[in-house]
């Protein structure tokens, strides 16, 4: 993916969402948005900005393995929101949240391969933020309603959505696609993501514009 500027903005009235987060030495901000707009690339900016107090934890390591995706029958359309393992992540925020002085260790997600790898991503106590980036932060179904109340904030990163198509199917090329098979998979499966991540934008505490 290009190297991208964010430009922010605040939506005051979206506050009323985390107001059942339970005040603690730890700040725990969400970056929700499409496919393909630009979320791990901001999340990556922000632990730059301060890489010994903020940790990354993606979404993308509550990916069920892939044979449990065989066994559920849901691997052509993996990324969707059943694919993940919702509870896990749920519970994982809370501890996050409710021991900031323990090491918590949290799962990584691996392109190459495409599973999740466990415990790969310590957050210890000196991280007083945790930037937690995926696709479904602020649905409001399916177990994800659990996530929102755990959040201090979600930041929705927004694009273009001709870049961001272009910037999702050169991602599934570099990761063994062929330009056909990541066109198709783009239309197929991420795209109906992205009209039901779309709809939940109006949520988020602050717009991120990302501009290539």
């Amino acid at each position: 993916m290009e190297v991208m500027r964010a430009t922010v903005s605040r939506r005051e009235h979206a506050d009323a969402g985390n107001a059942g987060v339970v005040p603690t030495t730890r700040r725990i901000i969400g970056i929700a948005g499409c496919p393909g707009a630009g979320k791990s690339t901001l999340a990556a900016q922000l632990v730059t900005d301060d890489s010994a107090h903020t940790v990354v934890v993606p979404l993308d390591g509550f990916h069920f393995a892939q044979q449990e995706l065989v066994r559920l029958g849901r691997s052509d359309r993996k990324g969707a929101p059943d694919t993940f393992d919702v509870g896990g992540y749920v519970a994982l925020l809370k501890r996050l949240r409710n021991d900031p002085d323990c090491t918590v260790y949290a799962p990584s997600f691996n392109r190459q391969i495409e599973e999740p790898i466990a415990n790969a991503i310590p957050i210890e106590p000196q991280h007083t933020t945790v930037i937690t980036e995926g696709n479904y932060l602020l649905l409001a179904d399916g177990g994800w309603q659990h996530v929102r109340p755990l959040l201090d904030e979600v930041w929705f990163v927004d694009v273009d959505e001709d870049v961001r198509r272009s910037w999702l199917v050169a991602r599934h090329i570099a990761h063994g696609r062929s330009p056909d098979e990541a066109t198709a998979w783009v239309e197929a499966v991420d795209e109906p993501n992205a009209t039901l991540i779309r709809a939940t934008q109006h949520l988020a505490t602050r717009a991120v514009r990302s501009v290539p």
